[in-house]
């Protein structure tokens, strides 16, 4: 962690611009989100999203050139999976921000009125 105040070097901050560039796609925050809780094959992550294989082949091959994914082979079949909560969290803030430009009590806030 940085000391409050503190910026990020300047290159942190030219790669945090990638990353949120490589998320600017709704096919790719999709699978994010599907692979939050399972390691899943390209053709479960085809369904999940509604798009074919070899379109979310070329998704998950960029995906993985950015290290937000890492796979696993089982004979033929290739498995993807995240390679750190990174992704998952930094997509969930995104749509939790996304709720605050909708909803006037977003659904993020509604639970935590609930448990507190």
């Amino acid at each position: 962690m940085r000391a409050c105040g503190q910026e990020p070097d300047g290159q942190y901050v030219e790669l945090a611009v990638e990353v949120f560039g490589m998320l600017a796609d709704a096919t790719r925050v999709r699978l994010i989100l599907a692979l939050r809780d399972a390691e899943l094959s390209v053709s479960r992550l085809a369904e999940l999203v509604d798009k074919s294989p070899a379109a979310v082949s070329q998704h998950l091959a960029k995906l993985r050139l950015a290290r937000f994914v890492t796979t696993r082979q089982e004979g033929t079949r290739v498995f993807y999976r995240l390679a750190n909560e990174h992704a998952s969290q930094l997509v969930s803030d995104a749509i939790f921000q996304a709720e605050h430009s909708v909803d006037g009590t977003p659904r993020h806030h509604q639970q935590d009125e609930v448990t507190g």
